[in-house]
């Protein structure tokens, strides 16, 4: 298919062994998309294919200007709870997206939308967890039928800069605690060090060995245990960490790896993914989140620019101590005239959705409509 004065072509890949080929174009685009995030790299999202993909459900929407990949929209076809067109990824994923060459932004945009229409004749589109600022903003808006947009996860957001400053943003009682706890975990002698990306399969094996530790006796994520998500983390961050897109830290005391922390690495973002620590860190008294993030800060303050540090989803106690910024992921659902019936549907779930948190949280509501 051509798109119509824009001497773009557009096509629909549904062969998994072509998405495997596609490595080296996908990261030229994705380097060259402003918006993207390590979620949208090939290497996670082919390897969480090859974990979590159902065959014949595939479909990558490949826009290309002479030959030359600008626009890519990962998706697949999915039957529950409602005949959708859902992105590639799933809940192991923090942002979902689109990429966009930034020199073909409006072109790609649009390229998308009319693919994207074409292939929906019978289904939703419904693309969650785009971080704000995402190219599936513009497919949003370029969208010629009807279209709804919710708010998803919550994600909390630090700026990239020294511990210590971040600890500035705290009142001067909190500010004192966490300055003695990083004193102490510098008295205990705890190192810590990047791994090199020859070292990744072994570092990842550690990281969900520690994690099953630090949960040990307390309801763990299941995923996490199981042998998918550790053959997923092994084939994807071994080629984001040669690539600069990941960045796997070990932590050592008296000589020992006591903890590993994964950081996912894209544009001038740096998101803290999963780590695993040993119980007797605790033992020790060391503040672990504390740890981690002086490690993570001192990192992406050595590279050049300034990155946003993304604690990513959840608004676990932990993380408010450090006052970080809230940040809303955004649901964008796509029908045609003839799948409005399922835009409704899946709009009036996800209302439902927030009255049963807002019950379960005795929250009473606001006092009007807005």
């Amino acid at each position: 298919m051509t798109a119509p004065g824009r001497a773009l072509s557009v096509e629909v890949c549904t062969d998994e062994r072509a998405f495997a080929g596609l490595a080296g174009e996908w990261d030229r685009l994705h380097r060259a998309c402003p918006s993207a995030t390590p979620f949208q790299s090939h290497a996670w999202l082919h390897s969480w294919w090859l974990s979590y993909g159902r065959p014949g459900r595939l479909r990558l929407v490949l826009v290309r200007r002479s030959g030359e990949l600008v626009a890519a929209a990962p998706l697949m076809r999915a039957h529950r709870p409602l005949p959708a067109l859902v992105p590639l990824g799933g809940a192991i994923t923090d942002f979902c997206d689109v990429l966009v060459d930034g020199t073909a932004a409006a072109q790609g945009a649009w390229a998308l939308a009319d693919a994207l229409a074409d292939m929906a004749r019978s289904a939703l589109v419904d693309f969650g967890e785009v971080r704000p600022g995402g190219a599936m903003e513009r497919v949003f808006l370029c969208w010629r039928g009807p279209r709804h947009r919710l708010r998803d996860s919550v994600c909390l957001e630090l700026p990239a800069v020294p511990v210590d400053e971040l600890v500035g943003r705290l009142s001067s009682r909190h500010a004192q605690r966490v300055r003695n706890k990083v004193k102490r975990i510098v008295r205990l002698g705890v190192q810590w060090r990047v791994v090199h990306h020859d070292e990744t399969e072994a570092a990842m094996r550690r990281l969900l060995e520690l994690h099953r530790l630090q949960w040990q006796g307390r309801p763990m994520t299941p995923e996490h245990a199981r042998p998918r998500f550790l053959d997923h983390l092994v084939r994807s961050v071994s080629p984001m960490a040669r690539s600069g897109q990941a960045a796997v830290m070990e932590f050592l005391l008296d000589g020992t790896v006591v903890a590993v922390n994964l950081n996912l690495l894209s544009g001038q973002m740096a998101g803290t993914y999963l780590y695993g620590f040993h119980p007797r860190l605790r033992e020790r008294g060391v503040d672990v989140a504390a740890m981690l993030l002086h490690a993570s800060t001192e990192h992406a303050t050595s590279d050049d620019g300034p990155r946003v540090l993304s604690l990513l989803r959840g608004a676990e106690p932990y993380k408010y101590r450090w006052h970080p910024e809230t940040v809303t992921n955004q649901r964008f659902l796509l029908a045609r005239r003839r799948t409005l019936p399922l835009l409704a549907l899946a709009a009036g779930e996800a209302a439902a959705r927030r009255r049963a948190k807002k019950v379960l949280r005795g929250d009473p509501g606001p006092a009007g409509h807005r």
